[in-house]
């Protein structure tokens, strides 16, 4: 199964990102073993929002910047409004990266 490496960008992808480069650096993991559990964590992370999340997203906004490329659309929007079933945000600005599912079969 192919994985795209979108979640390495995430919060905890970052995290894991420098805490594995300082593993490395001080010679407590090999960095074979670092780039195999990055790979993981791309696959997991996509196995766990594929089987675990549920909810549905609204999100309006005006559309600042988008583009196509390699099979990934990247939209940029200002003054975005998300909703949930429960909830909504007024956000600044949002960044939103999306991949054709079917190519990670």
């Amino acid at each position: 199964m192919a994985t795209f490496e979108l979640y390495r960008r995430s919060t905890i992808g970052m995290c894991l990102t420098e805490t594995l480069d300082e593993m490395v650096q001080n010679g407590t993991l090999s960095p074979e073993l670092a780039i195999q559990v990055l790979v993981q964590f791309d696959k997991s992370m996509a196995e766990a929002l594929e089987t675990q999340v549920k909810s549905k997203v609204s999100i309006k906004g005006h559309l600042h910047t988008y583009r196509f490329c390699d099979n990934v659309w990247t939209f940029m929007l200002q003054d975005a409004l998300i909703k949930t079933d429960d909830c909504q945000e007024n956000v600044g600005r949002v960044k939103i990266v999306a991949c054709d599912s079917k190519l990670l079969t």
